[in-house]
């Protein structure tokens, strides 16, 4: 199961993960966006697929989607909490509580609404491996990102918690933390505005939502005594969340 699936890591995880035959629960808020990835699952490879539309941050959507999937369904082996967004970057003082509770409901709440129902199926099979897509920014703070990072480090916290309350079920719990990361998470922060949204990357080559996706293949199919706690992926170019390399145009 892939919360997020309609695009950026999510969508990239999906596809990855159907080429080395997992069938797949794919969910996102965007209908047509995840019946786009449903398309391109079975145009691309055998794995079955079930979509389910709803928006993490809605307690209820979330217990009657999950609720609805058929038996077969609910032995769900990987759980990939991706549904995440930053909204806004403003200082502590200028900040939009609509954005604020929009990346907590979404960030953290809707992690722990999806990760509750899925636990118990999987604690009631002694297996699974739970994988949330965490970030450098629950890591290290910056300027401008307090809520943001506020939820990824809340998200790196319920991993570990997660890790301890889940191990005697044989349950593998996994953090995956990217730093800079080509995908729409910089258009949605800055609403779309593209030329905000460039400026993030200009001058670097950052990661991609493959670069993610492999991590989470790699994860997920290690043995299984073994268990990766913990990846930090950086580009090349980002040493910490603060510094970055950027070329002159001339150099590239």
């Amino acid at each position: 199961m892939i919360t997020g699936a309609t695009s950026g890591i999510g969508k990239a995880t999906a596809l990855l993960l159907a080429s080395n035959s997992y069938d797949l629960i794919i969910t996102g808020r965007r209908k047509a966006l995840l019946e786009e990835t449903a398309m391109l699952i079975r145009k691309d490879s055998r794995a079955e697929v079930f979509s389910l539309c709803f928006d993490v941050r809605d307690r209820d959507a979330v217990e009657q989607a999950l609720s609805s999937l058929p038996d077969k369904w609910k032995k769900v082996d990987v759980l990939v909490n991706n549904a995440g967004l930053a909204a806004g970057l403003s200082h502590i003082d200028e900040g939009d509580i609509e954005d604020w509770e929009q990346m907590i409901d979404t960030n953290i709440k809707g992690v722990l609404y999806v990760s509750r129902m899925v636990s118990q199926w999987m604690t009631a099979r002694g297996k699974g491996h739970i994988i949330n897509i965490s970030s450098i920014a629950g890591k290290e703070v910056y300027e401008k990102g307090n809520v943001y990072c506020a939820t990824k480090y809340a998200v790196d916290a319920l991993t570990k918690g997660m890790r301890i309350d889940l191990l005697k079920h044989g349950i593998r719990v996994t953090s995956i933390a990217p730093g800079m990361v080509e995908t729409e998470f910089s258009l949605v922060r800055f609403r779309g505005d593209r030329e905000k949204a460039d400026a993030v990357y200009k001058g670097l080559t950052p990661l991609s939502a493959v670069d993610i996706a492999e991590a989470v293949l790699f994860a997920v199919t290690r043995p299984p005594h073994v268990t990766i706690n913990d990846i930090l992926i950086m580009p090349t170019a980002q040493a910490s969340v603060g510094y970055v390399h950027r070329k002159e145009e001339s150099e590239q």
